[in-house]
């Protein structure tokens, strides 16, 4: 398969036997019909490279050349191991943005502000639960509640007491964020914390995963954007040295990205488009955890640079 595109946007081709997909991303490839007139298989499995259970099935469809009789066996593909680390890292490590004059990659070279946001999981006390604990899911161990307003229509008309925009750039307690699995004090605070954004800065995100209960690959999705992603990493992020081995030039550009299990990835992006946008976890059971936050991106000077009034027929929560 020739890989050219991700997310929607393209990248260098490069050939490859086996794709990476993290929940929300996508992958357009080139296949060339040029093999012996048989029958194919295709297989998909599940990655996971953390002692975390999964349904470790192998899926399938087959390719077929016209002519060819169903009574045809075709032969399963080598994929790789369910725990294959460096084949991830490996793949990721191919994708690169085409970088051309029809499509360059504007990737922020002067940084406004530098975030970065621990990612874990954790247990809350909830006398109703079995167990007496809760299982949750935080950034900056902050555990996101949805309002029962929504955040733009909060935003857009100034309601009060909806959300609050003190959301911390960095993690109020650091500590050693992948050594051995940590399985104490890990409370939460809940809160509907966004963090605001002026609006045309330039924003660089490190997501750093923790080993609170265990380490785990996150994709992480930003709505309303597409972001760069400059870096990754295993371990803890160095932001003395980590920033050196930076791809500033042709990072890959997309709108989800898998943090690696006990590792960092690195993001930038400029917030040009005002409103209130959510990040979190593509894993449908960490968001319900609460293992999002949000953006609120301010309005620009002019009208075009300004959050749209929401429509006549625009039906109400």
């Amino acid at each position: 398969m020739t890989v050219v595109e991700i997310d929607a946007v393209y990248t260098k081709p490069f050939t490859t036997q086996a794709l990476l997909i993290a929940p929300g991303q996508t992958t357009n490839v080139l296949v060339k019909a040029d093999q012996s007139p048989s029958r194919y298989f295709m297989a998909a499995r599940p990655f996971m490279d953390a002692p975390v259970p999964v349904d470790n099935k192998t899926a399938t469809a087959i390719l077929q050349y016209k002519g060819i009789p169903n009574t045809v066996l075709p032969t399963l593909p080598q994929l790789p191991a369910p725990n294959d680390t460096n084949f991830a890292l490996s793949y990721n490590s191919k994708l690169k943005s085409l970088n051309t004059p029809q499509f360059p990659a504007n990737v922020p070279l002067q940084v406004d502000r530098h975030l970065f946001y621990t990612i874990g999981l954790g247990q809350n006390p909830c006398p109703t639960c079995q167990n007496g604990t809760q299982l949750t899911a935080s950034l900056n161990n902050i555990t996101f509640v949805m309002p029962k307003v929504a955040l733009l229509q909060a935003h857009y008309f100034n309601i009060k007491g909806v959300f609050r925009t003190d959301f911390p750039d960095r993690p109020l307690a650091p500590f050693n964020y992948t050594g051995a699995p940590l399985t104490a004090n890990l409370g939460t605070s809940l809160g509907t914390r966004l963090s605001k954004l002026a609006f045309n800065s330039t924003i660089e995100l490190v997501l750093q995963d923790t080993n609170l209960l265990t380490v785990e690959s996150h994709p992480f999705h930003l709505h309303g954007y597409n972001f760069f992603v400059v870096g990754s990493g295993i371990g803890n992020f160095d932001p003395k040295k980590d920033p050196a081995k930076f791809n500033l030039i042709d990072p890959p550009e997309r709108n989800t990205v898998g943090v690696p299990t006990g590792g960092w990835t690195a993001i930038r992006f400029r917030a040009d488009n005002p409103g209130v946008w959510f990040m979190h976890c593509h894993l449908e059971l960490h968001t319900m955890w609460g293992l999002k936050m949000a953006f609120v991106v301010e309005n620009g000077k002019s009208p075009e640079e300004s959050v749209l009034p929401p429509p006549k027929d625009l039906p109400p929560c």
